[in-house]
């Protein structure tokens, strides 16, 4: 299929996902009408906190909400920490848990190493759940690098997730990563989305993926409230091109070229209203103190968003 015919595809097929899920609490908007704030939890990574003390950072900066990652959760509680700990935590900050990132393997060919991913991502669901949260990333983690994964077989894939979703309480959000050979475009990303046929289904975007993955910031418009749940914020410079760009390069919103006001204009013009979580992966930022920089994110967040009123 050309990418013409597959953003056609999913252009006629979009406002399935757009409308989608009204049977799904976790596929509503948190605050229809208003962006709410979070902090993922990769943006303060090197300052090597534990679990516990990223929740302290994110309530003393003031966000709305947090994304963890599942590894950082699985060390504080493997050193005797536990869960219940951190949900106090949480919601003594008046915090949310609105999305969490972890990389099981759900996508894959190998059925064994599938099923493990299955695995994988339930005790994912059972934790998150655990912390009141109801929405998991699903990127296309551990495909090989020459393995080649049918869009249809991912679609299916993706839908048997979502079952499993139903099951636990928690909705999975397929998440594209900018140049990944499997789901690395929004094109493929939203393919997969409406192949599968659920009512949760949903996607989970990225100011660097869309740009990294050479999508049109536009095609956020084909999508809708149901759609878009969380969305990650940052931005990217001039420098280098987006072909040999990185992850590390990433920077504060508004402080690179991305069309920061246009994508927020986009969401309020299709009535979304994603959660705003900063995802920075930037080594400068790591080398700051974790609250001066987690402030200046959400600080540099709320004037992209003033920005777009």
């Amino acid at each position: 299929m050309s990418r013409r015919d597959l953003l056609s595809l999913t252009g006629m097929a979009a406002a399935g996902v757009a409308s989608a899920g009204s049977a799904h609490a976790a596929t509503a908007p948190e605050v229809p009408g208003r962006f709410l704030f979070s902090l993922n939890m990769s943006t303060i990574r090197g300052q090597e906190l534990d679990a516990a003390e990223e929740i302290e950072v994110a309530g003393k900066a003031g966000y709305d909400a947090i994304e963890p990652w599942f590894r950082k959760i699985s060390e504080y509680t493997e050193k005797g920490g536990s869960l219940k700990e951190l949900k106090k935590r949480i919601d003594d900050h008046g915090l949310k848990v609105t999305s969490a990132i972890g990389f099981a393997p759900w996508i894959v060919n190998d059925p064994d190493k599938r099923a493990a991913g299955f695995e994988e991502a339930k005790r994912d669901m059972d934790t998150i759940a655990q912390l009141g949260g109801t929405r998991i990333a699903a990127p296309p983690a551990g495909v090989g690098k020459d393995e080649v994964v049918i869009l249809d077989d991912a679609a299916v894939r993706y839908r048997q997730l979502l079952e499993l979703g139903d099951e636990m309480g928690v909705t999975p959000q397929v998440e594209m990563w900018g140049g990944n050979p499997t789901i690395g475009t929004m094109e493929k990303a939203l393919y997969v989305a409406v192949g599968a046929e659920h009512p949760g289904a949903c996607f989970l975007g990225d100011v660097y993926h869309i740009y990294k993955g050479g999508s049109s910031f536009d095609s956020l418009l084909l999508l809708g409230p149901k759609a878009l749940q969380n969305f990650h914020m940052n931005d990217y410079p001039a420098d280098p091109p987006r072909e040999t760009i990185k992850d590390a390069h990433r920077v504060f919103p508004g402080d690179g070229i991305a069309p920061i006001t246009e994508i927020l204009k986009h969401f309020k013009t299709v009535d979304a209203w994603p959660v705003l979580s900063l995802e920075l992966f930037n080594a400068d930022y790591w080398a700051m103190d974790a609250l001066d920089c987690a402030r200046t994110g959400l600080e540099k967040m709320k004037a992209a968003v003033a920005a777009a009123e």
